[in-house]
């Protein structure tokens, strides 16, 4: 497989987005309501939105994506950038897709100059946790959620 090219996501990518987020959907076990994903789909092309994506593109075919926000905290004097959404299609992985997302994430936190970074995985999740290794450790932060 071909080095990816990343690039923010087009109008023009929503079918393969829409297939890689149903993906990462059935991978977390999550049943989202097509109003959820189509309301993510129009804040990702809102240029207002503080959510973006980008996508790896090799040979004309969107083979991953990474969705993130962009947000200001009260740590820093700079915004931070937290990397919601990681998927790359099972086929393609291994080939580099997802270190290359991360690594343009890495790049894009240097010229835009956000303070950091960060991103979230479940414990179990051994795969990605070696690709994640290879930019930071866990910082042993426990999570905690209260749903409406």
């Amino acid at each position: 497989m071909s080095l990816p090219i990343i690039r923010s996501a087009l109008p023009a990518d929503e079918a393969a987005w829409r297939g890689l987020w149903r993906g990462y959907c059935d991978f977390y076990g999550a049943s989202l309501g097509d109003a959820v994903t189509d309301r993510t789909w129009k804040r990702i092309l809102d240029p207002d939105s503080a959510i973006m994506c980008v996508v790896a593109e090799v040979d004309g075919q969107v083979y991953g994506f990474a969705n993130c926000v962009v947000h200001e905290n009260t740590w820093e004097t700079q915004p931070v950038c937290y990397l919601e959404d990681l998927f790359v299609l099972p086929s393609a992985r291994g080939h580099g897709i997802g270190k290359a997302l991360i690594e343009w994430l890495r790049n894009a936190m240097r010229a835009e100059g956000w303070a950091r970074l960060y991103w979230m995985t479940r414990e179990d999740n051994a795969s990605v946790r070696k690709l994640y290794d290879q930019f930071a450790q866990a910082d042993g932060f426990v999570r905690y959620v209260i749903k409406r």
